[in-house]
């Protein structure tokens, strides 16, 4: 428990907890990022590039028909090492750019940001540095709610001034590519800034590698992006499909996020007992979201898809044949073939060929006595119905 404890704000009040028998306190995984950072940290590792699929859980309200679950995966991608600025991370933008179009999801954003931008901004506009992390919490939010909502709870709930709430709004309802970032160096306030300025130079930086990646036209450089979890220290990222128009559908599908990541130089150091430091940048893919997304688009398409890889079912036309379907799937099988057969004695040849359509199986393979008999077999394609014997 003490591995994930501590590292994701307020994320934490999502992290399932358990006690084994001996009274040990544990608990799951949250997300494969933690875990990463351990790993590294044990085995002294310093420089590596890995991607990892697998289950994290989290103890939140589910929404399966946003695929919002406590169970799911998520497949991550990380590179960690002591590199020069802004070329790992925009190598995980490409990646994310890369996915999404590849799955064709139809039109998505990834919104970039940076915390040291999002702390300058926090610092100029007079937050005490103690409400950096519950004001980022705050800030996070809207993409969900509009900002009256957001300047209420941080005044209201986070204890900011009513004056500080609104010159960070000023500043947060910002969003666009490198003219932003160039007006924002230009900012009186922000440039005194050591971080932001530092945050906004390499921003600019990463602007220009995404350009020779060819990929801005998806990237929009947005303040209001938080992100809620404690352990980003710079970039920060989040992938989110946008509305499409209407389609026949009655319910449009809003999933939100789909991928989201950034930058963690602090984290690996927490578990090392010198504290030693690898910087770490990565990004997460949430693919049961993206799954339900697919299932929903497959649903309104009415298209069929198939459930089983076999390319053919063995199948026999009479009786007592039980033996020649077994030795003709087992040299089959021997060869690499993916064959099935029913798991009947005596099925109905008609039953085996409708198992067959069923299940978008191309072929069947039938022995009957007659074949048998000649030393041959009879394949048959399922959807044209043409028969040959070999």
């Amino acid at each position: 428990q003490e591995t994930l404890v501590g590292k994701y704000g307020e994320g934490t009040k999502l992290i399932y907890e358990l006690q084994d028998q001996g009274g040990e306190l544990l608990a799951l995984r949250y997300d494969l990022t933690v875990p990463f950072a351990r790993y590294l940290a044990m085995n002294k590792i310093t420089s590596m590039t890995r991607y990892h699929v697998a289950k994290v859980y989290r103890r939140d309200n589910p929404a399966t028909t946003r695929g919002r679950y406590r169970e799911f995966y998520q497949c991550d991608f990380d590179i960690a090492g002591q590199f020069d600025p802004m070329i790992p991370d925009a190598e995980c933008l490409k990646i994310v750019h890369e996915i999404l179009s590849d799955l064709q999801l139809g039109d998505f954003l990834i919104k970039v940001n940076d915390r040291r931008i999002l702390n300058g901004v926090f610092a100029i506009c007079g937050v005490p540095e103690s409400k950096f992390i519950p004001a980022c919490s705050t800030v996070d939010k809207l993409d969900k709610v509009p900002w009256e909502e957001v300047r209420s709870e941080m005044v209201g709930e986070k204890g900011l001034s009513p004056e500080a709430a609104d010159r960070i709004g000023e500043y947060v309802q910002l969003h666009g590519g490198l003219e932003l970032i160039e007006q924002l160096l230009q900012d009186p306030k922000l440039s005194q800034n050591k971080l932001a300025k530092e945050g906004l130079g390499e921003m600019k930086l990463l602007f220009e590698y995404l350009t020779l990646f060819g990929i801005t036209g998806k990237i929009s450089f947005d303040l209001s992006l938080a992100r809620g979890l404690d352990y980003y220290t710079g970039v920060i990222f989040e992938a989110v499909l946008l509305q499409q128009e209407k389609q026949h559908v009655e319910e449009p599908v809003s999933v939100g996020s789909v991928a989201g990541g950034g930058r963690y130089d602090g984290l690996v150091g927490m578990f090392d007992p010198k504290g030693r430091k690898v910087p770490c940048v990565g990004v997460s893919i949430g693919i049961e979201r993206i799954f339900s997304i697919l299932e929903q688009r497959l649903e309104a398409s009415g298209e069929k898809l198939r459930t089983t890889e076999t390319q053919v079912l063995v199948a026999t036309p009479q009786k007592h044949l039980l033996a020649a379907r077994l030795k003709l799937i087992s040299e089959l099988w021997d060869a690499g073939i993916k064959a099935e057969m029913l798991y009947k004695k005596d099925p109905k040849l008609l039953k085996q060929l409708q198992y067959c359509e069923d299940t978008g199986i191309p072929l069947a393979a039938i022995v009957g006595e007659q074949e048998l008999a000649d030393g041959v077999v009879k394949l048959r394609d399922i959807a044209t119905r043409k028969e040959v014997r070999m």
